[in-house]
C-alpha cells in the first residue's frame, strides 16, 4: 500500500491498539449512516471496506465476546411472539 493510500485508508486494522480499534469502530458505525445517503459511490465503497476490517480485527481478537440472547435467531423468534402476542392481563 502507498503512503497515500495508507492515509487514506488509515492504519491496518491489525496495527492498532485495542483502544484505537474500539474508538475507530464507534466513529466508522456512527458516519455509516451519512455516508450510505450522501456519500459518494467511490466513499460509499471505500467506508464499507474500512468498516469490514475494522470489524473483522475485532472478531479475531474475541471470538468469544458475550451475545446477547436478544441477537440470536431464537431471542428474535422468542420476542415476535411475545409482541404478537399482545400486552399481558
Amino acid at each position: 500500500m502507498t503512503e497515500s493510500e495508507n492515509q487514506r485508508r488509515g492504519i491496518e486494522a491489525a496495527r492498532l491498539s485495542e483502544q484505537e480499534l474500539i474508538r475507530e469502530l464507534e466513529n466508522i458505525h456512527r458516519s455509516r449512516h451519512d455516508t450510505l445517503l450522501h456519500g459518494a459511490p467511490a466513499a460509499l465503497a471505500a467506508h464499507t471496506t474500512r468498516m469490514a476490517e475494522l470489524e473483522e480485527e475485532y472478531l479475531r481478537r474475541h471470538p468469544d465476546r458475550p451475545v446477547s440472547a436478544g441477537r440470536t435467531r431464537a431471542g428474535a423468534r422468542a420476542r415476535t411472539h411475545t409482541e404478537s402476542d399482545g400486552p399481558a392481563h
